[in-house]
């Protein structure tokens, strides 16, 4: 009888593309989502926060419990490697351990019930990957690693410096899930604005949003984690002028106040990252999403009040909310007047219900508006209801909309672009009425 698998992949999108070269290694087994009927449980860990860490090892322990007799159990990622001699000496309950650089040869590593960390990152080449949870988007990965020098980030101590794919692979990858069925891709890595630096090529997403512009059958397209200091204004002219990749702009800036930007050595200040923010925010139909870091060593009250008034007032779309978390390794870690536990979720709590209203302002401004997007299939709210998300939308994190009414006789498609009028917003979701 053919093996079951059955893979976790937590943490970021980055991850899941891993993720998929893994299943694309393992296509001889079937996939299941039942761990307790599998032959080999993956789990692809996330070792970035106090947060993800504690998830990583919950998810490890409660599939252990359910994993039948002779099964095995792989962990791999990154918090298996940023933790690889404690975890290989005290977590008894995995069978095969790995970490960021064998992702391409997991194959092997069952097959030989061995764990191995190699010293070079894996970066995805030219390998078949299985792309998982839809028909119609996919992942791609620019680069690993990353040259910031951020205070709270442990990232570059286990994911090493910048090294980027060659454009030509990267184009040849979406060439090949086009002629498989994919229309739609979110670009992503560590510092995507940083792309082909370390190919001595300034501005290198330029030369990639007019590459992959040439590629027939691209019809949506976004590059999700931009960083400050390497995002220049003429990125963001080519994107405004793009037919392809849409005027949507992630970039997280963790906070506003010139000094708390010093101390995180973010590399620029409050005027050139306003600038920026502005020249997204004045293009057409822009959609502008970030993140924000709170409770980092040394941060005063007036400085979280700046930050707040700004998250409130400037027009995001979108705000992520994070609580600092002490990293070891970071500069941050030693650094003196950290703040206690309390105050910091306090801190985030308070920043968060102005993400939400935030969310709940840029929703409301699309009532009465004509906009395109993409039916998934049925909604986990009702059986009558249809999931689908705006097109400029990147997926499972900027919202969902119920379709509720219809004004064309045709059958509506899954994984299909419609132009749906909004009618109103539920909570943080949107009701429409697909009318073409």
């Amino acid at each position: 009888m053919q093996k079951k698998l059955h893979v976790v992949s937590l943490g970021c999108t980055k991850n899941l593309v891993d993720t998929e070269v893994m299943m694309g290694r393992l296509q001889n087994y079937a996939l299941t989502d039942e761990a307790s009927e599998a032959d080999v449980i993956i789990v692809n860990t996330c070792g970035f926060i106090d947060a993800a860490k504690a998830e990583s090892l919950g998810t490890i322990m409660n599939l252990h419990e359910q994993r039948k007799e002779e099964s095995v159990l792989v962990m791999t990622g990154c918090l298996s490697e940023r933790y690889k001699e404690e975890l290989s000496k005290e977590l008894e309950e995995v069978d095969i351990f790995t970490g960021v650089g064998d992702y391409d040869r997991i194959d092997e590593l069952l097959a030989q019930k061995q764990s191995r960390f190699s010293e070079q990152v894996y970066l995805i080449g030219t390998e078949e990957r299985v792309v998982s949870g839809s028909s119609y988007h996919a992942y791609i990965k620019l680069s690993e690693g990353c040259n910031q020098h951020c205070s709270f980030c442990a990232i570059p101590s286990f994911k090493g410096k910048l090294h980027s794919r060659d454009l030509d692979v990267v184009a040849r990858e979406v060439e090949g899930l086009v002629k498989r069925g994919y229309y739609d891709f979110s670009f992503v890595s560590q510092d995507s604005s940083s792309y082909l630096r370390d190919q001595n090529i300034q501005d290198g997403l330029i030369y990639l949003i007019k590459r992959i512009e040439l590629i027939e059958g691209v019809k949506s397209a976004r590059i999700l984690y931009l960083y400050p200091s390497t995002t220049s204004l003429k990125l963001v002219t080519c994107i405004g002028e793009s037919k392809v990749f849409h005027n949507y702009f992630d970039m997280p800036i963790q906070h506003i106040n010139d000094d708390m930007l010093r101390l995180m050595k973010r590399g620029f200040g409050r005027d050139k990252t306003l600038e920026l923010l502005r020249a997204m925010r004045a293009l057409p139909n822009s959609f502008v999403r970030t993140s924000f870091i709170v409770g980092h060593p040394q941060e005063s009250e007036v400085m979280l009040e700046e930050l707040c008034d700004f998250a409130a007032t400037f027009g995001f779309d979108r705000i992520n909310v994070f609580s600092y978390s002490d990293e070891e390794g970071t500069s941050a870690f030693g650094m003196d007047g950290h703040l206690d536990d309390a105050t910091i979720e306090q801190r985030a709590q308070h920043l968060g219900n102005i993400a939400l209203h935030v969310t709940h302002k840029s929703l409301d401004a699309l009532i009465a508006q004509e906009l395109q997007v993409i039916i998934d299939g049925e909604s986990d709210e009702h059986e009558s209801l249809l999931s689908a998300r705006a097109l400029i939308w990147a997926p499972d994190v900027d919202g969902e909309i119920y379709i509720n009414d219809r004004e064309i006789d045709e059958a509506l498609g899954f994984g299909q672009i419609y132009t749906v009028r909004i009618t109103e917003r539920a909570g943080d979701k949107l009701l429409g009425c697909v009318i073409a």
